[in-house]
Parts: structure tokens; C-alpha cells; sequence
């Protein structure tokens, strides 16, 4: 089976820049999460975690 998949994947014509793509999509997503994390606003983080405390 696998090897009926590797030919048709070997015939097509520019494949291997999908890997490539993904690869840096991953870790494009990841990165600019990172940095999301470490730059969020330590106020703005206890304030929502203290909204299930709240009685309103």
C-alpha cells in the first residue's frame, strides 16, 4: 500500500514543496503564539481569571 502511495506522490511534479509549506506554517503558528503568551498584559490575565469569581 505504501508503495502504491510513494509512486503517485514520486509522478507529481513539484510535491515536495508541500511538506516545506506546512512545516513553516506550523511553526510560524507556534511562534507567533509564543510570543503572543510572553507579551499579554499580567492585568488583563487576572482579570479574566477572576471573572468566574465574580457574583454579578
Amino acid at each position: 500500500m505504501l508503495k502504491f502511495i510513494k509512486h503517485h506522490m514520486d509522478t507529481i511534479s513539484g510535491i515536495e514543496i508541500y511538506p516545506i509549506i506546512s512545516l513553516s506554517i506550523f511553526f510560524i503558528f507556534f511562534a507567533l503564539l509564543l510570543v503572543w503568551v510572553f507579551t499579554y498584559s499580567k492585568d488583563k490575565i487576572k482579570e479574566l481569571s477572576d471573572i468566574p469569581l465574580q457574583e454579578d
